[in-house]
């Protein structure tokens, strides 16, 4: 993994004892940033590629980037879509990875034989593959040892529905096999979908039991496990910025084009009264839509809990 400067770690827990304070996550760590809207796949638990954003120029591409580089996120997944659709990826990866974030990349997989993984790999940290039956892709876990020879460290996503939960633990003992990570998140109910949402107290009691029998596997955090069983569990310290640029605030559920990456500080606008106004919009929300990033990443915001929430990505 390339090694971030120590002064934003330093700045990464400024941030959060700043979140502390005013009692609120003013300021995110973690972003996802769908880099397209374009995909291979028609996931039926997914709405993404359903939507018509427009996709930016590489320029513009990288004025985003930038400005995540200058603010609080210490995490960033390059997502879509599918982001290998793009034929600019390798100079946005290489730009990406100059800068002081940890640097994910999110594909369903279906384009990895097409594209060149081993160069791509060198601007990656962590590459992150969906596999599951809604992908329809379960013949790459027999592949997961040619995955790990493209360089960086691979965490297999495996979204689970209400159909699949009883399947879910030989998927994980064949990520436990290779020594390799897997994220394990439910099919939130997104608009313009069928609901494939799992019982979230069911989910939650599997899942435990799984890290406990294949340790140092599944880095889903046992915080989201407890908030989305919770009336009200996420919060604002993460972000999606849509191919635009676009940023719905607080979140993709309840939220409002409120920003675009391309156009001033996002530092500067979490400080504006619109941002704040938002953030107890979110707080009033009672659609517990378990949108895993949303319920996931709040345990970044408190500096007694961030060092555990990055230790699955800094250390095996």
């Amino acid at each position: 993994m390339n090694p971030l400067p120590k002064r934003k770690y330093l700045k990464t827990l400024q941030y959060a004892f700043q979140n502390r304070l005013a009692g609120e996550t003013i300021y995110p760590f973690y972003a996802s940033y769908k880099v397209t809207h374009k995909c291979n796949l028609r996931c039926s638990f997914c709405n993404v590629w359903m939507e018509d954003t427009p996709d930016l120029a590489k320029e513009d591409v990288f004025t985003v980037l930038d400005n995540i580089g200058n603010s609080s996120i210490v995490v960033l997944s390059l997502e879509g879509g599918d982001p290998l659709v793009r034929k600019d990826l390798g100079e946005i990866l290489e730009y990406a990875y100059q800068k002081p974030f940890i640097l994910f990349f999110t594909t369903n997989g279906h384009l990895l034989d097409k594209r060149p993984m081993e160069e791509y790999g060198k601007h990656i940290d962590f590459l992150h593959i969906s596999i599951d039956e809604g992908h329809g892709n379960l013949e790459f876990l027999e592949r997961l040892e040619e995955f790990q020879s493209y360089g960086p460290e691979i965490c297999i996503q495996i979204v689970v529905t209400k159909d699949t939960l009883d399947a879910l633990e030989a998927k994980v003992k064949r990520v436990y096999d290779v020594g390799a990570r897997t994220v394990v998140m439910p099919a939130c109910h997104l608009d313009g979908t069928d609901d494939y949402y799992p019982d979230p107290a069911h989910f939650r009691e599997e899942i435990i039991r799984l890290k406990k029998k294949y340790k140092n596997t599944i880095t889903t955090p046992k915080g989201f496990l407890d908030n989305i069983n919770k009336p009200h569990g996420c919060s604002t310290s993460s972000v999606i910025i849509d191919s635009d640029g676009g940023l719905f605030y607080p979140c993709r559920t309840v939220g409002k084009r409120r920003y675009n990456f391309t156009e001033g500080s996002f530092m500067g606008f979490l400080k504006t009264d619109e941002a704040k106004k938002a953030r107890q919009e979110m707080n009033a929300c009672v659609r517990c839509c378990g949108w895993y990033q949303y319920f996931a990443t709040d345990v970044f915001a408190s500096p007694s809990t961030i060092l555990s929430s990055l230790s699955p990505y800094l250390f095996k």
